[in-house]
């Protein structure tokens, strides 16, 4: 079987990683990090993109897999809304850099991608029902189910960071009053809760926000009891920057979950993401699985 390249780019709030993968062994051959020039709005952002994929460019290159911060209408990866970069609500992407590149695309948003790596090969490798959470800037996720990742109706399933926890309740003074998930178990909004915090490891560890702790278990568990009973996850994946330093809270989480749960109740297990590529492997997975099942 002729061997295929497969360039996958993860662009984030604050950087754009880019890696090219062997699709025999998908490990990276070569890797790409720029800055993301969010402020310049989504032109400037794409601009960068295209020089990315022309300086990873194989004769061998058979495809590209984008992930992007926010939402993604499917089948025809036309971005709905990415918060942090202005511009490109609309944008056919997909169809846009295919036309640009000559090469197959997939489209998909970073926190699923992030999830569809992490449950075929990373730390939910073996499991049937894998929800990955990611939480760094905001909040995301993604589910897996039997191995392939599942959308929603229109590519929008899994926004973890959307869904309401308190409504009308941030716990800092803000005009949005949603309440949602982001604004709490988010690294940003952790740092509008503790202010006292100098860099970002003091938000869960050392005694300058030891005081948010306890409400960061507290929340955490209610947002994984909600997944439980409407999922029936066999396991969770936390990745991003802040949802890796929750790896010494997972026990606590668990046991704060025995307080809202029925009796009986079959708990998920709980990980930390086990690859550091996760995020623009799950890209070139995206792609790949589409490929494949062609």
């Amino acid at each position: 079987m002729t061997r295929r390249h497969i360039i996958a780019i993860d662009i984030g709030g604050t950087k754009c990683i880019a890696a090219l993968y062997d699709d025999d062994h998908r490990t990276p051959i070569r890797q790409l990090t720029i800055q993301t020039r969010a402020s310049e709005g989504f032109s400037a952002v794409l601009q960068d993109v295209l020089r990315l994929i022309e300086e990873l460019h194989t004769d061998e290159a058979a495809a590209i897999g984008i992930g992007v911060p926010g939402f993604v209408k499917q089948p025809d990866g036309i971005i709905l809304r990415l918060p942090n970069i202005p511009g490109a609500e609309g944008t056919h992407l997909q169809a846009l850099l295919e036309q640009k590149t000559g090469l197959r695309v997939s489209v998909g948003n970073d926190s699923q991608t992030f999830a569809l790596a992490e449950a075929l090969e990373g730390a939910g490798k073996g499991h049937d029902v894998v929800v990955g959470i990611t939480m760094g800037t905001g909040v995301g996720g993604g589910i897996v189910i039997d191995g392939k990742l599942f959308e929603g109706s229109s590519g929008c399933a899994g926004e973890l960071g959307h869904t309401l926890l308190l409504p009308g309740q941030p716990p800092y003074a803000t005009d949005d009053r949603r309440g949602e998930t982001e604004q709490f178990l988010s690294g940003t909004a952790m740092k509008k809760r503790c202010e006292a915090a100098k860099k970002p490891e003091d938000l869960l560890a050392g005694e300058a926000c030891a005081f948010l702790h306890p409400s960061i278990i507290k929340e955490a568990a209610w947002l994984c009891t909600n997944l439980t009973y409407v999922l029936n996850p066999s396991i969770i994946v936390f990745g991003g920057s802040t949802g890796r330093a929750l790896e010494s809270y997972l026990p606590a989480i668990h046991t704060e979950m025995l307080q809202w749960t029925l009796r009986d109740t079959p708990l998920p297990q709980f990980a930390i993401r086990k690859l550091k590529d996760a995020a623009t492997r799950g890209a070139a997975l995206l792609v790949m699985n589409e490929i494949d099942n062609e």
